[in-house]
């Protein structure tokens, strides 16, 4: 079930970064078995840097939920989340964010990141969300070289 999950969240990075919509970037939310959603990074096609796959699937969860609390909920993300991304995580009581990348690892592809790691904020802002980082690593970082190999494309 979990690889289903991380699989599910490859492909929706796969569908926006290959459509021109955003970076190589797919998250899910999950309750149980069960996607509540699943969003992919939309920052280029929206103009808008806060359209995050995170912070899309987040935000769609709470409306199918009807809540802004989503513990007992997972989200798997191709990426470990950014300071924003994890924020949002934290604050909608995720219990739990299960990613392949790290930031380090985009940022060698010219995003503009934070180098601020999950566990860190973590650590410093005493937040109750586990991590599981490097969870299928390979096949999140062969999207990365997809993304590297799209002639055309754009950092932010």
């Amino acid at each position: 079930m979990r690889e289903e999950f991380m699989f599910s969240a490859i492909e929706e990075a796969r569908a926006g970064m290959t459509s021109g919509e955003g970076g190589p970037f797919g998250a899910v939310v999950v309750m149980g078995d069960r996607i509540i959603s699943r969003a992919h990074n939309t920052v280029l096609k929206d103009n808008d840097p806060t359209r995050h796959a995170e912070v899309k699937a987040i935000s769609e969860a709470a409306r199918k939920l009807g809540s802004y609390d989503l513990s007992g909920c997972e989200i798997y993300s191709t990426t470990e989340p950014c300071p924003m991304c994890f924020s949002a995580i934290h604050w909608a009581r995720i219990q739990k964010v299960i990613f392949g990348t790290r930031i380090s690892d985009v940022a060698e592809l010219g995003f503009n990141e934070l180098a601020i790691p999950a566990g860190k904020m973590k650590h410093y802002g005493g937040s109750a969300v586990d991590i599981e980082e490097g969870f299928l690593r390979a096949e999140c970082e062969k999207l990365l070289k997809e993304w590297e190999d799209l002639p055309d494309k754009r950092t932010y």
